[in-house]
């Protein structure tokens, strides 16, 4: 085997290993299973219920600044193992407690720094084995791992509800679980050495539209209107999902009635919704990277986004099984895009080098959106009795973000402010 063929084989390892590192740390994404559990079982208010999730997105996304520049300096192996530990360490603790201020903070606080280490150390790593030609599709395939996730963790917690195990019980066994997975797992994750040259591989085939940019640091990158403007889209565009995602248990059960000993009752299977939307958000994701790297990101958004916007503002009339699936599966289809788009702009802008640091700087918008969305939402059914309202105002931020999308143009970045890269691409 020649070492070009080696170091190709070596990328391909590592990124199986960031998937499934990924897959573990999507268990955020199977709250709203348990969130509907705490809420019939434990009586408490959807706002409530919906806080963990809340606070939990925004500790992740603030987590990522700080991971994401200790992974550009030691690595992604010891950061992901702390990722696991942590992550695991929230979801035990958050089995010692009933009150919702106190699991925002283990669950929330804790489990989502711990989500945030472990999802820096993912990406960078990666796509800093493949040529620039492959970045959209494989920060898709690793990002994918997070939105698949919920295909099995929300069947999973709600089997486990549903056969007698309490909720303290599955926090326990989804703790552990995620201890031993992650760290096993994280032991597989490396960077290229240093003047690694990617395979040359392709590069003829592609459109020639997508390119490194210029590697720039966070300090610099902050002092570029682009990025304000891709914060800006962050959180306008994931607001709808995670609305969506966090209360999606609850939506099922308000928004279609079926029959059950001929009287209507509220559909109870939420959890199948889940599985749905984690699907097509996982396809979404994937199909969003290899889009873009024909068609470019600009491009790529602008259609998400406004397809998303359409389907926000039908979301309420979706009051039958047949209808409520195909609109969250859209959902999730549309959603998943942004987890690919995002980390692949700002390679695009910004370059390879400093990628942990930088996305995790606009992965802030991430936590903003998951407190805009779930909370909005909660809040919203708790005032007016239906997620109505809500639907309109998610719809609404897409637009906008459709229009910033359209404006958004990489930077032109002065010789001198650019670093020289490590890496070789």
């Amino acid at each position: 085997m020649s070492a070009q063929e080696s170091s190709w084989n070596r990328g391909w390892v590592v990124t199986g290993a960031a998937v499934g590192i990924n897959l573990i740390l999507g268990v955020l994404y199977s709250w709203s299973v348990v969130g509907k559990a705490l809420a019939k079982q434990w009586k408490w208010s959807q706002t409530d219920a919906a806080l963990p999730f809340a606070i939990a997105t925004a500790a992740f996304a603030v987590m990522m600044v700080f991971a994401g520049r200790v992974q550009d300096k030691i690595g992604p192996k010891f950061v992901a193992m702390l990722g696991g530990l942590l992550l695991g360490a929230g979801l035990i603790s958050s089995a010692f407690t009933t009150s919702p201020v106190i699991m925002a903070l283990t669950f929330g606080v804790i489990g989502g720094c711990g989500i945030g280490l472990g999802y820096s150390a993912t990406t960078p790593p990666c796509v800093k084995w493949f040529p620039p030609s492959r970045k959209g599709m494989i920060t898709g395939l690793v990002v994918a791992g997070v939105g698949l996730s919920a295909v099995y963790m929300a069947p999973l917690t709600n089997s486990l509800l549903s056969h007698g195990f309490t909720i303290p019980q599955v926090f326990l066994y989804l703790g552990c679980g995620t201890i031993v997975g992650v760290c096993l797992l994280a032991l597989l994750l490396s960077n290229p050495p240093m003047g690694y040259v990617v395979p040359a591989v392709a590069a003829s085939t592609r459109t020639g539209r997508i390119s490194t940019g210029p590697d720039l640091n966070w300090t610099d990158m902050l002092r570029t209107p682009q990025f304000y403007l891709l914060w800006t889209m962050f959180v306008l565009a994931a607001a709808p999902g995670l609305m969506i995602l966090g209360n999606l248990a609850n939506i099922t059960a308000t928004q279609v009635m079926v029959q059950v000993d001929s009287k209507p009752v509220g559909w109870n299977a939420g959890f199948i919704l889940v599985m749905v939307m984690a699907a097509f958000n996982t396809a979404g994701r994937i199909v969003g990277g290899a889009v873009s790297d024909r068609i470019g990101r600009t491009q790529t958004m602008v259609l998400a986004f406004l397809l998303q916007a359409i389907n926000m503002f039908f979301f309420a009339r979706y009051t039958t099984q047949a209808t409520l699936i195909a609109g969250t599966a859209f959902t999730g289809l549309c959603y998943g895009t942004i987890f690919t788009l995002m980390p692949a702009a700002m390679a695009d802008y910004y370059g390879l080098k400093n990628l942990g640091v930088n996305y995790g700087c606009l992965f802030t918008a991430f936590g903003v959106a998951g407190c805009t969305g779930s909370l909005l939402g909660g809040r919203v059914k708790d005032l007016f009795g239906s997620y109505s309202n809500a639907y309109v105002v998610v719809a609404g931020m897409l637009l906008v973000a459709m229009v910033l999308a359209l404006v958004t143009h990489p930077p032109r970045v002065p010789a001198e402010k650019r670093e020289p890269a490590g890496i070789a691409v």
